[in-house]
């Protein structure tokens, strides 16, 4: 059964995901100074990944609060996985500056696979077998025809359990002028039980129609407690009560883990607490 951990650390995301033996990783963030109380995210990770493989680590986009040094760090020195995916490069930034940096140095004591990524008419959508024996990765975005924006150079991606296929549709910071091309190019094939909720939920990270193709049963937020976005929106929220049975977000009561388990047929979400 896929397990999808979505750890509280504050106005950013750090998630991970666990099968029967293997794991990966989606984000790194982990404030050096938080306002709130957050996930001990060592502790987290000694907990989650106990008797699992870590086999990679999926960076959505290149924003501190998605692509995080210290977070790398914890993950690339700790559980070594064997590559890294992320979506290719928009703009030269210091933060991204800082992280590959940190990867660079961590290839020198590894040899693991990068694994950069943008759809062309040439570029594969599938990863089966090369990078993972008990899951499937599904591509749906970047695209150069629409990288306007850091935003929108986010790494969507469908993720199924071979074994029970139970799916989980990943989406970074993509927003509504993104998700319009992506609905348009691949329409049902979206379809996934749970949603990573765009932005953080912010009010341009989803649209109906796109929400309506993916048609998830559970919606998971990664926000921080009392965060000065505002996230989730309420016009978000509102999507999500619409269109899924159920949204859960790590901004309530304080800032909570979850903890959500996914079946072929079933969808159940827990506070989680290493």
């Amino acid at each position: 059964m896929m397990k999808i951990y979505t750890l509280n650390v504050g106005q950013g995301q750090f998630v991970v995901v666990t099968g029967q033996r293997e794991a990966f990783i989606i984000d790194t963030w982990v404030p050096l100074n938080p306002k709130t109380e957050i996930v001990n995210v060592k502790a987290a990770l000694a907990s989650i990944l106990q008797g699992k493989n870590l086999i990679g680590l999926m960076v959505t986009g290149f924003d501190a609060d998605h692509f995080n040094e210290v977070g790398l760090r914890i993950v690339l020195n700790k559980y070594r996985p064997d590559w890294v995916m992320y979506p290719k490069y928009f703009k030269k930034t210091g933060n991204a500056d800082t992280c590959f940096s940190v990867i660079k140095s961590f290839e020198q004591q590894k040899e693991f696979r990068k694994i950069s990524v943008s759809l062309s008419k040439n570029d594969t959508r599938f990863y089966r077998g090369e990078i993972s024996s008990e899951f499937e990765f599904e591509i749906f975005s970047p695209h150069s025809a629409d990288m306007t924006s850091s935003n929108n150079c986010s790494l969507v991606c469908k993720v199924r359990e071979l074994s029970t296929g139970a799916t989980y549709l990943i989406t970074g910071d993509t927003e509504n002028d993104r998700w319009s091309s992506i609905t348009r190019y691949f329409g049902s094939a979206l379809q996934s039980q749970v949603l990573d909720a765009p932005h953080h939920g912010s009010k341009n990270g989803i649209s109906a129609e796109a929400i309506k193709l993916i048609k998830p049963d559970t919606v998971l937020v990664s926000a921080g407690y009392q965060n000065q976005y505002g996230h989730p929106d309420r016009e978000a929220t509102s999507l999500f009560t619409a269109h899924a049975k159920k949204w859960y977000s790590t901004h309530t009561t304080g800032g909570i883990s979850l903890m959500t388990q996914v079946s072929s047929n079933e969808v159940n979400t827990y506070k989680f607490e290493p």
